[in-house]
């Protein structure tokens, strides 16, 4: 994390010096996201073992999975209130704090009711982070220039799977399944550690916001709530990414699963290959988000940048996994790569609908409005990873299975990438609302 000089009492900060700040406060605030994505990566890596040790069937930990999800959902909407009554800085590290406590009670699991109920615990715990992190980040960037830190964020999770996930699955084979849980747990405490003394709210924060409206008629009012996320852009982006959010899910849970009881691989080689999908949705985040910021600081359109391009990728995605089960004949890697590329090409919608919503949703409501689409996004997580189970037990052989599933998700891709192109417009929705106000 880049570290800079306090400034002086009374001396005002240079432009290099504030964006310093603002981009050690995000890699921070990255760090914390691989954390979380850790966190919900460990379980596919650890699916196999537990089904070995527990007895536990695909369509068991596929609920499991969804189960996690569900709790996830339900915290996403509680996300507001801990921005509201709590800082920043309180709320995040009481997160952190309990995600390391909710680690520990799967390594001691007796079987499928702990496993469940110790996921679901991390689950509800991790919901209202995402939206917090993200208001934590706009707080230190413009909002013609949050495209590129929202990617960072959004990277993150792909960081957690590139950089945890091939050693994860090192110490998985080589000290057991609960050697995982524990790492993650101490890399909790870790980051805690950071960032009680360092972190502090940036200048385009709600705060600031808040603060200016007692002082100025031109600080921009709430928003009616109905009128918000009846909006095209909130409803088209909300489909899209909970379309997305169940091709996430599914991969977290049962990627390694299916390279290695579909494809053929081994066990160590599955974990590692886990990364795949997100090296190509890494590349493929900046450079659409940098691009997309470079564009509109010379006049290009949120409608074009952040509304047309993520829904075309999301097309992409979910068409190249419905072709999924035509290449069952071929070699697996054609397979890990039809993956890998929709996977990347999807993957964008996150960091540019985040964008595109910031910009339509006044600064004192940005964590709550967040919350709220992030808690329709996570609904894909919910059912994921259990279709995808019941459809592998169902299914004559278990690739037949995993190609089936990923199918369907490709066709719910199509229709909320196209249900995107046609609803997604900042600069639209963001006029209807403020003259729907002011006719008030």
């Amino acid at each position: 994390m880049t570290v800079t000089k306090p400034v002086a009492t009374g001396q005002a900060e240079t432009p290099q010096e504030s964006r310093a700040k603002a981009w050690g406060f995000t890699g921070l605030l990255m760090a914390l996201y691989v954390i979380n994505w850790g966190d919900k990566a460990v379980y596919g890596l650890v699916a196999q073992p537990l089904a070995e040790d527990f007895g536990l069937s695909s369509g068991q930990l596929g609920f499991i999975g969804s189960m996690f999800f569900l709790a996830f959902t339900i915290g996403n909407l509680i996300a507001g209130a801990l921005g509201r009554y709590l800082a920043l800085k309180w709320s995040l590290a009481l997160l952190a704090a309990g995600w390391a406590v909710a680690m520990l009670p799967v390594t001691m699991a007796a079987g499928f009711v702990l496993l469940l109920l110790s996921r679901m615990l991390l689950g509800f715990l991790e919901g209202p982070s995402s939206p917090l992190i993200h208001t934590a980040l706009y707080s230190w960037h413009p909002r013609e220039k949050r495209g590129l830190p929202s990617a960072c964020i959004t990277a993150s999770a792909s960081i957690a799977k590139i950089a945890i996930g091939p050693v994860i699955a090192v110490v998985i084979a080589a000290w057991g399944w609960q050697s995982a849980f524990y790492i993650l747990a101490a890399c909790s405490l870790v980051w805690l550690a950071v960032w009680l003394p360092t972190w502090r709210p940036g200048p385009h924060g709600e705060d600031k916001q808040a603060d200016a409206a007692t002082t100025s008629a031109t600080t921009e009012p709430s928003v009616p709530w109905s009128r918000l996320v009846l909006t095209p852009t909130f409803l088209g982006g909300a489909l899209a990414v909970m379309s997305m959010y169940g091709i996430v899910s599914a991969v977290l849970t049962w990627l390694p699963s299916y390279f290695e009881q579909g494809l053929g691989y081994s066990r160590v080689q599955a974990g590692s290959m886990f990364a795949f999908p997100s090296i190509a949705s890494i590349v493929m985040l900046f450079v659409l988000s940098f691009t997309s910021d470079k564009l509109l600081a010379r006049g290009a359109t949120s409608r074009v940048l952040r509304g047309i391009v993520p829904s075309v990728g999301l097309i992409v995605c979910g068409a190249s996994l419905a072709l999924l089960p035509t290449v069952g004949d071929l070699a697996p890697l054609v397979a890990v790569v039809l993956v890998s590329v929709g996977y990347a090409f999807g993957a964008s919608v996150f960091p540019l609908y985040n964008a595109a919503l910031s910009e339509v949703i006044p600064a004192r409501q940005v964590s709550g409005a967040l919350g709220l689409f992030m808690a329709i996004m996570s609904l894909g997580g919910i059912y994921g990873p259990w279709l995808t189970g019941v459809i592998v037990d169902q299914a004559a052989t278990p690739v037949a299975g995993y190609t089936l599933a990923f199918q369907i998700f490709g066709v719910m891709a199509l229709v909320g990438g196209l249900a995107a192109l046609l609803g997604v417009n900042p600069e639209r929705d963001k006029r209807r609302l403020r003259g729907a106000y002011a006719a008030r």
